[in-house]
């Protein structure tokens, strides 16, 4: 470094940064990144090395929240100087009571807020074209072959478990000419698999009608359907999230099956006895659901579908939770997420009767996860010997950790491949399937 240069890199504000919760945050973490590159702000891994530090947070469930206030805290400490984003800065009183001295607090996706308030506390420094330079697609804070796209923000629903409307407003969607623009940069810039991510990836466009827009000369709706034809133009993998199973989702399936998008949903169906879906405010019912599964698999037999239950819910019955299970048997879903009932402070199941004890709870919990492990492996057993495309994430000593198109990253399983020391992280590689766990495959390079 030059004298010239090393004056300028110690005259750039530095900042930290820690980001918590769901990819929907991570991507609102990213776009505040992106925005501190462009204006010339420096971006550090260090608490000492910071000049403040900015922290987006989490505030959906007890646990989430108090994983925030423990991350301000120790921020605060090491740091002093903090600036508070995100779901649980809607709860301002909350923080300012644990954390008086945080220097400003403002709500998720509001990115001009936390730049005013960085802005408050650090100039921008002088712009240099020839040491700022920033990928088209912005910062990443995703390994370089895979990105989350957000299409929208928000929820219109009123699940009576859940605040995430109080914190994030009802449903907003992005125009699908703007989403797909983003889309085509992030390929440009080597991104291998688009996970697309909303609140409610099938209500995608309802709140702006479903307008129109053109893309490559042809004109899509912003509507989820259109999104995936759109999406799978681009020659790359397409995972969706977070999908309600409303009737158009049928349309997506035959897409699935053509390999324009990946056979994989990931649908949270949170319970399947009428009583307690109708309690949570949730949609659809296991029998319903039951039909669909089964519709989805005639047409795509390679479909992956990912879930998550809630055990514990107020009210629920021995009975009710003897009909969960019987559904699991029955849907034989691939991929399971189980959780005990928490309650959340301004959500409406707080008020309903017949609170399940918290052994109780837990009890059911392990007693659900011991089920679905077992069909999660027999579902994994019908790769072995079975040649798949995987995407490689990392290599180390001659062994790669990769995803097929049944594992979406942090969430689900991996490949190990063996003997693959001319792999290289971001490459697709056609493997062999030599064995299966209860949530891991083990393969080798063909």
């Amino acid at each position: 470094m030059t004298a010239v240069t090393d004056r300028l890199a110690r005259a750039v504000p530095r900042i930290g940064f820690v980001s918590l919760g769901c990819p929907k945050a991570l991507v609102d973490s990213e776009r505040i990144l992106t925005q501190l590159r462009i204006e010339g702000y420096a971006v550090v891994g260090g608490y000492r090395e910071a000049d403040l530090v900015v922290v987006n947070t989490c505030g959906f469930i007890e646990a989430a929240q108090r994983e925030s206030l423990d991350a301000i805290g120790e921020a605060l400490a090491e740091n002093g100087k903090v600036i508070v984003t995100g779901c649980l800065g809607k709860r301002e009183s909350l923080i300012r009571e644990q954390h008086p001295d945080v220097l400003a607090i403002t709500g998720p996706h509001d990115y001009e807020s936390v730049m005013r308030a960085v802005h408050a506390q650090l100039a921008p420094p002088p712009r240099n074209p020839y040491l700022d330079l920033i990928p088209a697609s912005g910062i990443k804070l995703t390994p370089r072959h895979y990105a989350y796209l957000k299409i929208s923000e928000g929820c219109n629903h009123k699940c009576s478990f859940c605040i995430i409307p109080k914190l994030r407003g009802r449903l907003v969607s992005r125009n699908i000419g703007e989403v797909m623009r983003e889309a085509e940069t992030l390929v440009r810039d080597g991104v291998k698999e688009l996970l697309v991510v909303a609140q409610d990836t099938s209500a995608y466009g309802v709140d702006i009608k479903y307008a129109g827009d053109a893309w490559r000369g042809r004109e899509y709706r912003t509507h989820m359907t259109d999104l995936c034809h759109a999406l799978g133009e681009l020659g790359v993998w397409v995972r969706l999230h977070y999908v309600y199973p409303y009737p158009h989702v049928d349309e997506v399936i035959p897409l699935m099956a053509d390999g324009r998008i990946l056979p994989y949903m990931d649908i949270p169906l949170q319970h399947a006895s009428p009583g307690i879906l109708r309690a949570m405010r949730r949609p659809a019912a296991g029998e319903k659901a039951l039909r669909r599964i089964e519709a989805w698999r005639k047409l795509c037999p390679d479909l992956t579908i990912r879930s998550t239950f809630i055990v514990g819910f107020p009210g629920e019955t021995e009975a009710e939770f003897e009909e969960l299970l019987a559904f699991i048997k029955e849907a034989q879903l691939d991929r399971v997420g189980c959780f005990i009932y928490s309650p959340v402070e301004g959500a409406d199941a707080n008020a309903l009767p017949g609170h399940v004890p918290q052994a109780e709870r837990e009890a059911r919990r392990e007693t659900f996860m011991q089920l679905q492990a077992g069909i999660s492996a027999a579902r994994l057993r019908r790769f072995v010997g079975r040649e798949l495309t995987a995407l490689v994430d990392s290599v180390a000593d001659g062994t790669a950790l990769a995803r097929s198109f049944a594992d979406a990253p942090e969430i689900d399983g991996m490949v190990t491949v063996k003997t693959a020391a001319t792999l290289k992280p971001g490459q697709f590689a056609q493997v062999r399937v030599t064995g299966a766990g209860q949530h891991d495959l083990e393969a080798v390079p063909v």
